[in-house]
C-alpha cells in the first residue's frame, strides 16, 4: 500500500465516524464540509467513490431505530454461574 492511499483509507475512516458521532448526537444533519473533504482529498478511484457515495447517503432511520434496542438484563443467578465459571477458568489457567 502506497501512503497515499493509506491517508485515503484514514480520511474516509474519519468522515464515517464523525458522520455516525453526529447521527448519535441526534443532530440529524450530515456535515457537508465532510463529505466534500473525503470526495476532494479521495482519488477519484471505484472504492474512493463507494466510501463517498456511502458517506453521503447515511440512513437516519437506521441509527434511530438502533438507539430504541431494549437491553438485557441478567438475573442474579445467571451472574452468579458466569462468575463461577470465570473463576474456574482462571484457576485452569494459573495451575499450567
Amino acid at each position: 500500500m502506497t501512503i497515499d492511499s493509506i491517508l485515503s483509507q484514514i480520511d474516509a475512516e474519519i468522515a464515517k465516524l464523525t458522520q455516525v458521532r453526529s447521527l448519535l448526537a441526534n443532530t440529524g444533519k450530515v456535515s457537508a464540509t465532510v463529505t466534500e473533504r473525503v470526495t476532494k482529498k479521495v482519488k477519484k478511484t471505484k472504492k474512493a467513490k463507494k466510501v463517498a457515495k456511502a458517506v453521503k447517503a447515511a440512513p437516519v432511520a437506521k441509527a434511530a431505530k438502533a438507539k430504541s434496542k431494549k437491553r438485557r438484563t441478567l438475573s442474579p443467578e445467571a451472574r452468579q454461574r458466569i462468575a463461577d465459571a470465570q473463576r474456574k477458568r482462571w484457576a485452569a489457567q494459573k495451575s499450567k
